[in-house]
Formats: C-alpha cells, sequence, structure tokens
C-alpha cells in the first residue's frame, strides 16, 4: 500500500513542502517557490503536495455529508462539533468542520496553482515534456476536485486559478456557481485529454484519465440537479447526457470491475489500485512509519465509530469519536433481513463499558479490529475509495433514469447487480426513488448520503419527514432550502470584512 503525506496547512504561495507516495522519500525542508523547482523531483514533491491536502477529504465526507443527512442521528449528551451539523443550527459559521472544509480545500487550490504557475515559467527543467503534461493534468485534476468539493458545500465561491498573495486573496469576491462550474470542467476536459489511462509501479493510485472522466460526469449531474431555490451546487441544466458517456467509457474500459464479494470492497487485504478493480480513484494511506503516524496514516476509519466501543474490547489508545453518534433507526431499519451489507456496515451487537451498556449501532464498515494500529489512533491502514465502481454504474442507471440514452432494463439490471450481491431478490421497474433508496445502503458510512439527497431534488421532503419519524428529542430544526449548503466560515468573512456576503440562513 502507498501512502498520502499529510502537510499540515501552509501557504502555498509561499511554501512548498513534499508529500509522496511511495515508502523511501524523505521531505524537503522549506523552500520557497523562486529556487525550489530546479529538477524533475521538485515538481513531482510539489505534485505529491498538492495530492497531500486529499489526506482529511474521507473524514470531512463523514463529517458533513454522512453526519448532515438521515443515516445519523447525532444527539450527544456534551455538544460536540458535530451535533450542530446534524441539527441544521443556523450557527455554524464558527464550526471546525466547517472551517476545515474551506481551509484544507483551498490550500490544495492554491499548490495546484502554483505547480502550474511553475510548470510554465520553469518547466523545461522538468526534462520530458511527457512527465510535464501529465503533472499539470494532474494538478488540474486535483484543482477540480477540490472547488467540487467546495461548491457542493458553499455554493458560491472565490475563483483563483493562479498563484496569488494573501492580500490578494482577500479582495477576489466569490463568482456565481456556473462560473465555478465552468473552471471546474475546463480543467476536467484538459485533464482527460492529458492523463494517462493507468501508471505503473510507485505511480500507481495518481490520477488517470478515468478518474477524471467519472468526477467530470459527476460534475455535470451535482450540476443538474434542483437548485432548491438557492445558490448551491444544483443549477437544473439537465446535463445527465453529457454524464452518461463519460460514465460509460469508464466502465468500457475494462479496468475496473464489479467486486461480487461486497465486504471485500473494503477489505485491509485488498488495498492495491492494481488488485482492488472497485478502485476508480484512492485516497492512500498508510500505517507503521513510524514518528510519522499523523502523516501517513488514517483515522476515517473510527470517525463514527465510539471510544467507549474501543474501551469495550480493551484497546485504549483512544480510538473512536467522543461519544457515540448513532446510526439512525430509520437506515437500519431500511436493510432487509436478507441484506448482507447492514452486518457489514452496522454494529449493532451491542458493547458494554465501565458498566454501562450502549445498544444504539454505529458505523463499522471501515473498521477490522485485527488491524487497529498500534502507534496512533490516527494510522490506521485503508485507503478511502473516493470513486467507486459500483458508483459509477449506478450514476449511470440514475442518468438513464432523467433521460440520458439507454432503457429501463439497463436501470434494472444496474440494482439488480447490487442488489445481488447483497443477497436481496431482483427487481423490475426501478424508479429514481428506489435507485436512491438502494444508494442509501450500498454506500452507507462513505459520506455520499448528503450528496445524494442534493441531487435527488427530494433533500427537504426526504428530511423533514425523517426528522418528524425519528427525532424523538426534537432537537433537530426545520431543514429549509438555505441549509441544503453550509454557511461562509467565520473565519474568512472577519479575514476581509464586507468581501463575501454570508449564505442565506445563516
Amino acid at each position: 500500500m502507498k501512502k498520502i503525506f499529510f502537510l499540515s496547512t501552509i501557504s502555498a504561495v509561499i511554501l512548498m513542502a513534499s508529500c509522496k507516495k511511495d515508502l523511501n522519500q524523505v521531505p524537503i525542508s522549506n523552500s520557497t517557490t523562486a529556487t525550489f523547482y530546479k529538477s524533475p523531483s521538485d515538481f513531482l514533491q510539489g505534485a505529491n503536495a498538492v495530492y497531500a491536502d486529499l489526506h482529511n477529504y474521507p473524514v470531512r465526507l463523514l463529517n458533513m455529508s454522512e453526519i448532515r443527512s438521515d443515516n445519523i442521528y447525532g444527539v450527544s449528551v456534551t455538544v460536540r462539533d458535530w451535533d450542530p451539523v446534524n441539527d441544521f443550527s443556523p450557527s455554524l459559521a464558527a464550526n471546525a468542520y466547517v472551517t476545515e472544509a474551506w481551509a484544507t480545500d483551498f490550500n490544495g487550490i492554491f499548490r495546484a496553482n502554483t505547480l502550474l504557475d511553475q510548470i510554465a515559467k520553469n518547466g523545461s527543467f522538468i526534462g520530458s515534456a511527457l512527465l510535464a503534461t501529465r503533472l499539470q493534468a494532474e494538478a488540474k485534476f486535483l484543482r477540480a476536485f477540490y472547488y467540487f468539493d467546495l461548491v457542493k458545500y458553499f455554493g458560491k465561491l472565490p475563483i483563483i486559478d493562479h498563484p496569488v498573495t494573501a492580500p490578494e486573496a482577500n479582495t477576489i469576491n466569490r463568482s456565481s456557481v456556473p462560473d465555478v462550474y465552468k473552471l471546474i470542467i475546463a480543467d476536467l476536459q484538459a485533464a482527460i485529454t492529458d492523463l494517462p489511462t493507468s501508471y505503473t509501479g510507485v505511480d500507481v493510485g495518481r490520477a488517470t484519465k478515468y478518474a477524471a472522466e467519472a468526477l467530470l460526469a459527476q460534475v455535470y449531474m451535482a450540476k443538474s440537479a434542483s437548485n432548491y431555490g438557492i445558490e448551491g451546487p444544483g443549477t437544473g441544466s439537465n446535463e445527465w447526457n453529457l454524464a452518461l458517456p463519460l460514465l460509460q467509457d469508464v466502465i468500457n474500459s475494462g479496468q475496473f470491475a464489479f467486486n461480487p464479494v461486497y465486504s471485500s470492497v473494503f477489505s485491509y487485504t485488498n488495498q492495491s489500485p492494481t488488485t482492488n478493480k472497485e478502485a476508480v480513484f484512492d485516497v492512500m494511506y498508510t500505517s507503521g512509519i513510524s514518528g510519522s503516524a499523523d502523516l501517513y496514516g488514517a483515522s476515517f476509519p473510527w470517525t463514527l465509530a465510539p471510544n467507549t466501543y474501543f474501551l469495550s474490547i480493551k484497546d485504549t489508545k483512544s480510538n473512536g469519536s467522543l461519544e457515540i453518534i448513532p446510526v439512525s433507526n430509520d437506515l437500519a431499519n431500511s436493510y432487509a433481513a436478507a441484506d448482507t451489507r447492514k452486518a457489514f456496515s452496522l454494529y449493532t451487537a451491542g458493547y458494554t463499558n465501565a458498566g454501562t451498556t450502549e445498544i444504539r449501532p454505529f458505523f463499522k464498515k471501515w473498521l477490522d479490529i485485527t488491524k487497529i494500529p498500534t502507534a496512533s489512533r490516527f494510522d490506521w491502514g485503508i485507503n478511502y475509495i473516493a470513486i467507486r465502481y459500483t458508483d459509477i454504474l449506478m450514476l449511470k442507471a440514475e442518468c438513464i433514469l432523467h433521460g440520458a440514452p439507454g432503457a429501463q432494463g439497463d436501470v434494472d439490471a444496474i440494482v439488480n447487480q447490487v442488489r445481488t450481491r447483497a443477497g436481496l431478490p431482483s427487481v423490475s421497474g426501478v424508479t429514481l426513488d428506489q435507485l436512491f433508496d438502494e444508494r442509501r445502503r450500498e454506500f452507507a458510512d462513505e459520506g455520499l448520503r448528503w450528496f445524494d439527497l442534493q441531487r435527488s431534488g427530494n433533500l427537504l421532503t426526504i428530511m423533514n419527514a425523517w426528522i418528524a419519524k425519528e427525532d424523538a428529542q426534537k432537537a433537530i430544526k426545520p431543514v429549509v432550502a438555505n441549509y441544503v449548503i453550509y454557511p461562509v466560515p467565520q473565519t474568512q468573512l472577519d479575514a476581509a470584512p464586507g468581501l463575501y456576503s454570508q449564505n442565506p440562513g445563516y
């Protein structure tokens, strides 16, 4: 397994440190961009630094998509950072998760801009036009990846497509969502043209043409969805027919495959992208690097699992969340008795710690208690599949149901492939509502649910019906259209007072 070397947030305009996926790399010291980019390895390290800001991406998905959705009923005894996310507080601007999302994604964007600028200015030092083109395409893919993540959370964004100083950044206002999408789409179209279809050796795991195609399809689909009357990720553009050929090209490539065993998709012994054919694009981690667990290892496996569970099995390294973040009864009860995904994804057996018994279920999809790290709870050794082949298939079905070329039989075949793997009988005449219902169970604990709800056009109806049924403590506020996206972080409003207006409702 390879690693993503995560770096603390720094100004990528001034400093560039390194992030290496191969195991024998040593980070460079603080070099200025003016003196750093002088050899091919410098540019490779610069590219790896852009990948580094993916390190917290899966944790963010779980905290801001899974917890926000009807998959979690997260009312805590002591107010935690996830509570206002789960209960739709209008006072989220200073929330740690919201602040991290904006800061980390933009740090990745700044690093990508720096790399692109240096390739333009000093690309002759790379020595290979082919490598220069590939690194440029990787930077554009990642810049698009970070901007797409941001637009789904925040709507309008400042468009920064070149290196800027901090004072300059404080003069750039937010642009409209359609304009943000123009940059994302242009970057991905360029990446598709110039990225290789596969890699060998230490480069395995970098963005490929097929990862870029899959991401662009997701962009068109998010853009096509309902706008809910706000300036969020949906624009009602109805571009499902643009997404479908991209998804089909990934399918036709032959490089990826539907794993017939659900648990194997998430196995710690099936981590290489060359063997795990479900992985179209991974965020990669490696455990056991002495003194560097926070840089190389993963923490997302326990993000939605409670520390008290780990204590109950005599693990004392404080793995797990401060309190239980329970799976909603609605989700737990939605699994058919024969559905094998429930037992794999949800811990439902209950446990006792310090004389207290907990019976509420929690997510455990990414946990293997035989693989608990010995050094640090931040050092789990499993990759996060950011783009999964099963998702490609189900997104294809979604496009067809929205009128893109294809037949009902194609949709049914995809859904039944997923259901058969889960031990369920076949169905026919699958509707969009049924497709999203199946997606909810298939991708539970993978951080997709909130974005699926955004795209479904039924987010408000589904969430408010769920609240009425689930919220016995009356802790969750009614969901209104403004809550489809998050507020602009208070740190950004304070950095340049008057530059940004807050998203309505916050």
